[in-house]
């Protein structure tokens, strides 16, 4: 059976983005249910499954992210891979999308757990914001503090790969990404189109896609007033070329195939080689 993708809310799980994207596994209120019952739903997705990827936000609230790591250590499971990676809630819920698309490929359990981080460096993504008086995940100055109590004021904030942040004006944009994208949009209590009708635009979006706001983004963007973003890569051919075209390894402590040098599943680098007398640092 293929890796389960799971995420830790319904609104994490968008629509498929074509017909072999496998469904999202949703694990809701980890945090408010028995214990012995989240134990048991995990041990039967890893029954069905074999390895479970979750990915969950920094917004997520830390008592959710505490009971995901005492299951996984009562369940004493290296099948289980925790990814938490710095995207804003649409954007991390795009990055799961993509990793149900790869999960119908051919591609081992550590190599598509270790391509949700190569994913993330395509996914460009932010919010505009009635007001960044709160925000403090993105770099804000002091002047845009201070244009934030102007009523009507509305910033476009671009919260990755690169921060960005930009007062909304005549010709304002932000820097996006320069290869074909897809955007995912998702609208809050802010009344304006800018996202839609500009920025994609600018940004020259190949298709765009709607759904409602991830309840956690909120908490994220420090605001309700926002309509949130997300630029990617759409297409699996795509995507499994990337993935594929990076070279794999075997980690060095539980031996699953991964990419880069980090294991997902048990959190082992790479060990450092060691210089030996007839070798001396490049530099």
């Amino acid at each position: 059976m293929p890796t389960a993708i799971a995420v830790t809310g319904a609104d994490l799980a968008l629509p498929p983005h074509d017909d072999r994207t496998l469904p999202a596994v949703v694990l809701p209120d980890l945090d408010r249910q028995p214990l012995d019952q989240a134990l048991f739903a995990v041990q039967s997705l890893l029954d069905q499954h074999g390895h479970l990827i979750v990915v969950y936000s920094q917004a997520t609230p830390p008592a959710v992210e505490r009971r995901l790591r005492t299951i996984r250590g009562l369940l004493e499971s290296d099948r289980i891979a925790l990814f938490r990676p710095e995207l804003p809630p649409l954007g991390l819920a795009v990055l799961a999308r993509q990793l149900r698309q790869l999960a119908s490929c051919d591609l081992s359990p550590g190599v598509l757990a270790s391509a949700g981080r190569l994913l993330t460096h395509y996914i460009h993504a932010g919010a505009l914001l009635g007001s960044v008086a709160r925000l403090d995940r993105v770099p804000v100055p002091l002047k845009s503090h201070a244009k934030s109590w102007v009523p009507g004021s509305q910033f476009a904030v671009l919260a990755h790969p690169e921060p960005q942040l930009v007062k909304i004006g005549p010709g304002v944009t932000l820097a996006g990404p320069e290869f074909g994208t897809w955007m995912q949009v998702a609208k809050g209590q802010l009344q304006s189109d800018w996202v839609t009708a500009t920025l994609a635009k600018q940004w020259s979006v190949q298709g765009l896609r709607e759904t409602a706001l991830p309840a956690e983004s909120a908490v994220w963007w420090e605001t309700g007033k926002l309509v949130e973003f997300a630029a990617y890569l759409p297409d699996l051919s795509v995507l499994y070329q990337l993935v594929t075209s990076v070279r794999q390894g075997s980690c060095h402590w539980c031996g699953i195939d991964v990419i880069g040098d980090r294991c997902v599943f048990c959190s082992a680098t790479a060990p450092v080689s060691p210089v030996h007398d007839n070798q001396l640092p490049a530099g």
